[in-house]
C-alpha cells in the first residue's frame, strides 16, 4: 500500500509539474531543460524501485563498464575511488530495503564484482573500535539512524533477510560520542495489525 501511495504520488507530482511548465508560457530551450530535468527525476525514482532481476539484468564482470552499469541502475548513494584507480559505488535499495549492492570497478573501468552487503557474513566483519566511515565502507548507507543522548551514542540500522521464523530482522551498530563501535545488536521488525 505504502508503495503504491508513494508511487501514485509521484506520479501525480511530476504531471503537474509537466502541465504548470506547459502552461506557465517558457521558451523552448527552457520547456526543455525542464522536461528534461523531469525525464532524469522520473528515471531516477524508477531505478530506486526497478526489480534486482531487472536492475542487474546482463551486467558482466570483465566486460560490463562503469557507464553502463550508471546507465542501467543509476545514480549511486555514494561513489567510492581508491588510491589504485578502482571504485566502489553503493545502491542501497530503498529506505527499508533488504538489500544494498556494492558494484566494484578495477582501475580499468570495468565491472569486477556485484556483492550484496546486508549479510551476515558481513555483519561478522563488524568489530569494537571500527569508524563510521569503516562501516559504511562495508554494510552502505543505514535504513536508519537514531541519536540516544543520555546513553551518549548513536545507532545505525539496516533491515535485512535474516531466515529463520521472522524472515526480516535490523541489524545494529552502536557508536560512542567518538564515533567508533562500542557494540552491535540484532532487533525485530514490528509490524502493525
Amino acid at each position: 500500500m505504502k508503495l503504491t501511495f508513494s508511487l501514485t504520488r509521484s506520479f501525480a507530482l511530476a504531471c503537474a509539474a509537466t502541465a504548470a511548465f506547459t502552461l506557465s508560457g517558457c521558451d523552448d530551450r527552457q520547456f526543455d531543460t525542464m522536461l528534461d530535468t523531469i525525464r532524469q527525476g522520473f528515471k531516477a525514482f524508477f531505478d530506486s524501485v526497478k526489480p534486482d532481476a531487472l536492475l542487474l539484468k546482463g551486467l558482466t564482470p570483465g566486460v560490463s563498464t562503469l557507464d553502463q552499469v550508471r546507465e542501467q541502475m543509476g545514480k549511486p548513494e555514494t561513489e567510492r575511488v581508491f588510491d589504485d584507480g578502482s571504485r566502489r559505488l553503493e545502491y542501497p535499495r530503498g529506505p527499508q530495503g533488504l538489500k544494498t549492492w556494492m558494484v566494484d570497478f578495477g582501475p580499468n573501468g570495468r565491472l569486477v564484482a556485484i556483492t550484496q552487503a546486508l549479510t551476515a557474513e558481513n555483519f561478522a566483519k563488524i568489530r569494537v573500535g571500527m569508524s563510521e566511515d569503516e562501516v559504511r565502507r562495508l554494510l552502505g548507507k543505514p535504513g536508519q539512524v537514531a541519536g540516544y543522548r543520555l546513553k551518549k551514542e548513536t545507532v545505525w540500522s539496516w533491515k535485512w533477510l535474516e531466515g529463520g521464523v521472522t524472515p526480516e530482522a535490523y541489524f545494529n551498530v552502536h557508536f560512542g560520542p567518538d564515533g567508533r563501535v562500542t557494540t552491535t545488536s540484532r532487533s525485530d521488525v514490528i509490524r502493525g495489525r
